[in-house]
């Protein structure tokens, strides 16, 4: 199904869109998933500067840049942003950049995934679905945590493919790969019938707590087809709320995350808030923990000044906990077990290879609200094989950040250099960023392009080091290592870093070497008493967000980067696209996960879309005459989310979260029938989309 490309560019269009205002999520989806984050108080309310837009004097950006160690094999910043102008159109060729040659879909609220002319499509796996052997078919009026616990689980966000390899004694699998999907959130009031908002019966509450974490399933590609089968077998595996993680780093055994069930401080009972994630050269899932905060009870009760000061940094609030899971299991309520707050916010991986694996919780990429941590191996050069990972905290006014591990990966597939390999995120430096812009003195909060376009320099700030003992070292003074582990929001505040538009998904171009963040929103940016426009955040009230692209010395401290799309209404003046024609781009608001494709094209997908459509899927050119191009892929069904996606020559995949969240809606009225139709009730799930005869994007 497509609906014909209609661009917002007439003052008629810009007058119908008058009052398009803040992000279109529903409230009742903020409840349940970030506990009403955008209607609090940011958690940040250091003193620290905002933004070091400081003009260095003298000192271009590419002599910042002449003496760093950059990384070989990274390309070198190819095109700068063009002027303010729309001139690259004019210039451009009129063939298609290889992986962007569809018909854009357009804004739209149908309640339907929407696909370009001459693709299918495939829901390959929804709520509720077997997933172990033994589990039952879903009935949504009869659910139970039994049950639950076997099928797939609610409101899916990142999404990964990993290749049944054959290791650790198995038979490999040619054509079958590992799905492993975040249960991000669960929103109870279109789970059940007659549920009574905060009131939870005990069996409503562990069947969302069953239905959080993360699952793996084996799925078979079709000949032929971009279409996947799930096998319902051995090698699947369901991790929840209850599954116990192993908690390694600094953090583990510390006194800030003992707890009357736990005194050791190791391991750690479920995974929740799973957001984004990444896959690793060595075969494994990060998923990251985010939104951990809104699952705890009575944050009022707690009184100790230290810990009350450190709940407020991380947005712990009473009015925030719409799941109420203390009300049955005490390790959730903060005035009996005030620690446990303290064992969520990492990057957790899971070995798929291993199903009978204990899941890890690494304590030395810090504590935040992790959006995601995704990896970069640096190649060429003394630091060649380096292992770095980043990760967006994802929250307004938050920071950007990296680990360098101290060891290098090791190749192959056996169990010795897999069981090396499961260490690299034990051992190296976390790193938080601060950004400097070229032109600070042009930024006036009104998203107007300076001169040079939106452009900087920056630097990583060390907050940790783990050594290779396990002896960890702290490079915030004030702090020790368990507290830098544990409350790095405090010590990234007292780095100095750059509060940010929600960074959200942040990945390294696999061919380039460029790291791409997604700035989602930040409405209370420039409101008073909060931090004013700045270059890399140049809108005051920011609804629809920007993508950074990070030209990094990986395994060093310095950058340079810039604003490679400044979002929203292309025929609004604040809105930037790499100096592309705006008249022949789709409209985009609200990015939220980045991927890439073959051909080195960027994927976006959004969250809560400003501009009065569907949320949806989009690929930009990122170099040559077309940088800046966007083109709308797909949409999701009305109410629904964009995440996890994945592309490929043979597919794109992508999960469909929250579909029919609407606040005047629930599962006594239901707002969207998507995937299955007729009355049923809305399934958060995972769709493939393919074109038959050709790959994605392409045409012969």
């Amino acid at each position: 199904m497509r609906i014909p490309l209609q661009l917002f560019t007439s003052a008629d269009d810009a007058a119908r869109n008058a009052g398009v205002g803040t992000s279109a999520r529903a409230r009742i989806t903020c409840r349940y998933k970030c506990g009403e984050a955008c209607w609090h108080e940011p958690g940040n309310t250091s003193d620290n500067a905002y933004f070091r837009d400081i003009v260095r004097a003298g000192v271009s950006r590419r002599g910042f840049l002449k003496g760093s160690a950059v990384v070989a094999g990274s390309v070198a910043a190819t095109s700068l942003l063009a002027a303010c102008g729309d001139d690259a159109a004019s210039t451009a060729s009129a063939t298609p950049r290889p992986g962007m040659d569809f018909t854009p879909v357009a804004p739209n609220t149908t309640d339907a995934v929407v696909i370009p002319d001459g693709y299918r499509q495939q829901v390959v796996i929804r709520w509720g679905d077997p997933v172990l052997p033994g589990a039952p078919a879903f009935d949504f009026d009869n659910q139970t945590p039994q049950a639950q616990a076997m099928q797939f689980g609610f409101n899916n966000d990142f999404a990964g493919l990993i290749p049944i390899d054959g290791v650790n004694g198995g038979s490999g699998a040619p054509d079958h790969f590992y799905l492993v999907v975040n249960q991000e959130y669960t929103t109870e009031e279109f789970m059940f019938r007659g549920y009574v908002p905060k009131e939870p019966t005990e069996q409503q509450a562990r069947i969302s707590m069953a239905a959080h974490g993360i699952t793996v399933v084996e799925v078979a590609a079709v000949p032929r087809s971009g279409a996947l089968t799930p096998v319902v077998g051995e090698r699947n595996r369901r991790i929840t709320a209850s599954t116990p993680f192993r908690l390694t780093g600094p953090a583990a055994g510390s006194e800030y995350v003992r707890t009357s069930a736990d005194p050791a401080g190791t391991t750690v009972l479920g995974t929740i808030g799973n957001c984004s994630g990444g896959i690793t050269p060595w075969g494994t899932m990060l998923s990251g923990e985010e939104n951990f905060n809104n699952y705890f009870s009575n944050a009022s009760r707690v009184t100790e000044p230290a810990a009350v000061e450190n709940l407020e940094r991380y947005s712990f609030a009473d009015d925030a906990d719409y799941h109420q899971w203390g009300r049955y299991e005490t390790r959730f309520d903060l005035a009996q077990e005030p620690n446990e707050a303290n064992r969520f916010g990492y990057v957790v991986e899971v070995d798929p290879q291993d199903p009978a694996s204990t899941p890890i919780k690494h304590s030395a990429l810090g504590r935040l609200k992790h959006e995601s941590a995704t990896i970069h191996v640096v190649q060429g050069g003394s630091n060649a094989g380096t292992v770095v990972a980043y990760s967006g905290d994802d929250e307004r006014f938050e920071y950007i950040y990296k680990f360098v591990s101290s060891r290098k990966v090791s190749e192959g597939r056996s169990k010795t250099a897999r069981a090396a390999n499961l260490r690299i995120l034990d051992e190296g430096t976390l790193y938080v960023a601060s950004f400097t812009g070229d032109h600070p003195e042009q930024i006036d909060g009104s998203g107007r392009v300076p001169d040079g376009g939106f452009t900087g320099t920056g630097r990583w700030h060390k907050l940790l080091t783990v050594d290779e003992n396990g002896s960890a070292t702290s490079h915030v003074e004030g702090m020790t290592p368990q507290q830098v582990a544990v409350f790095t929001r405090v010590a990234a505040d007292k780095a100095g870093a750059t509060k940010m538009d929600r960074p959200e998904d942040i990945e390294p171009h696999p061919q380039t070497g460029k790291v791409y963040c997604a700035l989602t929103n930040n409405t209370k940016r420039g409101t008073k008493g909060k931090a004013a426009a700045d270059t890399a955040n140049p809108r005051n009230e920011n609804k629809n967000g920007q993508i950074i692209e990070i030209d990094d010395d990986h395994a060093g401290t310095e950058f340079t980067w810039n604003l490679s799309l400044v979002c929203g209404d292309p025929a609004e003046a604040d809105t930037y696209y790499a100096g592309f024609d705006k008249t022949a781009v789709s409209p985009i608001s609200c990015p939220d996960n980045v991927a890439f494709d073959p051909h080195g094209n960027l994927w976006i997908s959004t969250d809560g879309n400003a501009l009065d459509s569907n949320d949806g899927l989009f690929a930009v050119a990122l170099d040559g005459p077309r940088r800046g191009e966007t083109k709308q892929f797909l949409t999701v069904p009305a109410g629904g989310e964009t995440c996890g996606p994945i592309i490929t020559d043979d597919r794109v995949v992508v999960c469909v979260q929250h579909p029919g969240e609407d606040d005047d809606h629930s599962a006594d009225n239901p707002m969207s029938h998507w995937p299955d139709g007729g009355n049923s009730q809305p399934r958060p799930s995972v769709v493939a989309v393919w074109r038959d005869g050709g790959a994605i994007g392409v045409n012969a």
